[in-house]
């Protein structure tokens, strides 16, 4: 048999574009080098009884129209709203909640600046306003500047006419914003420092805010372009409402498990521990794909949700590329400093600035932001940056057990870290060597809020930034497939002049998180490919 296409990888993008080309009536294969389905959004049984979301977390920017195509409700998706959805202690004994009302924000930052208060609900307007105006370009395939047309062709003038409306389509999206036009240019392209600086005055805020810019990245708040995912905190509508980030129920796996179920209710077929080996190519075209094990499987097209690094340099002969094509690829930025711990503990955190752990609080229910000061995270960049662990890590601690009961044994909980800042690259020693220590440390600043948390771990997963290369196929652990910075963005991703899916070798896609619009569980670049497959048949 001859598939239309074979999707490289069963996380939630490759789930995404199988789908919708089997709906478009393509016979379509998903091959997945691990044994469960879900990339980096999956839900493992790391111990008996507790159903760990091993990478991914929480879920706000999946888009509506894909939950709604692929019916994914009617196949167990239910996400779970967290009210409030952010707690920050601090070591004074205060603590900041914030949430969706809008009324209590303001009495939770008073306590901090009356003048911080009065402008908070201004300040989230403003993010509300240029989130509104970028996500139509989520589902949009960027203008192909300077990509040749297939086959040594040229592309028409109507296709160029096309593109060069869409970048006007931007900026005409921007122009009606009046007075804050060069307030959404500060956000799209300067620092989170600077940015809330110009808002803001508490440290405090300032601080729970910074901690949205620098999660997964390997840049402090200072660094120009980290504005720009302060937008994250109000995009995205999977939670209910905008910018309410949720839980899934029974971990994020069950996301991708209505995925592969709708796909497959499609008549995709999804092979689970298939590795891919090698893309076959002739005469500058897809052939089909070789598995680890020889067998090799014909197609017409192949989608890779794998990051460009795997796709470009592991599963093809270089042959195969233009020289300067491949030359751009192997400049694409992955440096990542993030680490996963996963802790199974017998009871909730108890707070010292918020007693209480006999049952689940709001301060137990959002994100806990631990060492979230603008000084702490600038001097937990430096430790890094010269190839050491933070001293003092900036932790974003999730307790979805808050909110689920289902995936833990009755009365206990699930605690899942993500760390800043752990570089990929040491410059002495081993992460194998070191990520049990580091996590200690972990355990050590939580413990400066909520005493109790060590003493109350039944086990423990620590998955350093080796640990999501060797599991995901992260390369450098960076859990974007490649960093979300300027240069790496919108007509730039995956490299300059090839943004549109497609790559140098005809009937190969990219369809993952390597591609615009990044990283995130969106599946926004799933059914752009998609899209880009079905024009090309």
């Amino acid at each position: 048999m001859v598939y239309d296409c074979i999707v490289i990888g069963a996380g939630h993008n490759g789930l995404v574009c199988a789908h919708d080309l089997a709906r478009a009536g393509q016979k379509v294969l998903v091959l997945e080098r691990r044994d469960v389905v879900g990339g980096c959004c999956v839900t493992e049984e790391l111990w008996p009884g507790w159903h760990v979301s091993t990478a991914a977390y929480v879920v706000s920017l999946l888009l509506p129209e894909i939950e709604r195509d692929m019916e994914l409700a009617r196949h167990g998706y239910q996400v779970l709203p967290r009210s409030p959805s952010s707690f920050t202690p601090f070591e004074d004994g205060r603590s900041l909640l914030l949430g969706a009302d809008a009324a209590a924000n303001h009495k939770a930052i008073e306590q901090f600046s009356l003048r911080d208060a009065a402008r908070y609900a201004d300040y989230e307007e403003l993010l509300t306003q240029v989130a509104e105006r970028l996500e139509p370009l989520l589902v949009q395939t960027p203008p192909r500047l300077g990509i040749p047309a297939p086959g040594g062709r040229s592309w028409s003038l109507s296709q160029r006419l096309g593109d060069a409306k869409q970048v006007l389509g931007l900026l005409d999206a921007f122009r009606d914003l009046g007075d804050d036009f060069g307030e959404a240019v500060r956000l799209l392209t300067g620092s989170a420092t600077d940015m809330l600086d110009h808002w803001f005055e508490s440290d405090e805020l300032k601080g729970t805010l910074a901690t949205d810019a620098i999660i997964g990245t390997f840049q402090p708040p200072s660094s120009p372009g980290t504005a720009y995912v302060l937008l994250h905190h109000v995009m995205g509508q999977a939670g209910g409402a905008r910018g309410v980030w949720g839980y899934v129920r029974g971990g994020m796996g069950a996301l991708t498990a209505a995925m592969a179920a709708s796909a497959r209710q499609r008549g995709v077929e999804i092979r689970t521990g298939a590795a891919v080996e090698e893309i076959l190519v002739r005469k500058g075209r897809v052939r089909g794909v070789r598995l680890a094990g020889g067998e090799e499987i014909p197609c017409r097209a192949v989608a890779s949700s794998a990051d460009a690094c795997w796709t470009f340099e592991t599963l093809l002969p270089a042959d195969h590329l233009p020289a300067a094509f491949l030359s751009s690829v192997r400049r694409i930025d992955y440096v990542s400093a993030s680490m996963k711990i996963n802790l199974a503990v017998r009871e909730l955190p108890d707070f010292t600035c918020c007693p209480g752990n006999e049952e689940p609080g709001p301060q137990h229910r959002g994100t806990i932001h631990i060492n979230a000061l603008p000084e702490m995270i600038e001097r937990a960049y430096d430790d890094a940056k010269y190839g050491t662990s933070s001293q003092r890590p900036i932790i974003e601690m999730t307790i979805p057990t808050s909110v689920d009961d289902t995936i833990a044994p009755p009365g206990h909980h699930i605690l899942s870290l993500f760390v800043q800042y752990a570089p990929y690259k040491l410059a002495e020693g081993t992460w194998d060597d070191q990520k049990e220590a580091f996590a200690d440390r972990c355990l050590d600043e939580i413990a400066r809020y909520a005493p109790n948390v060590p003493d109350s771990v039944v086990h423990r997963q620590v998955l350093s930034p080796v640990d999501l290369e060797r599991t995901f196929g992260l390369t450098g652990g960076n859990i974007f497939q490649g960093a979300m910075s300027l240069p790496q963005l919108f007509t730039m991703r995956p490299v300059p002049g090839w943004s549109d899916y497609r790559t140098p070798v005809q009937g190969l896609y990219l369809c993952g998180s390597a591609a615009h619009p990044g990283g995130g569980v969106m599946g926004a670049a799933g059914r752009n490919a998609a899209v880009a497959i079905r024009a090309d048949r």
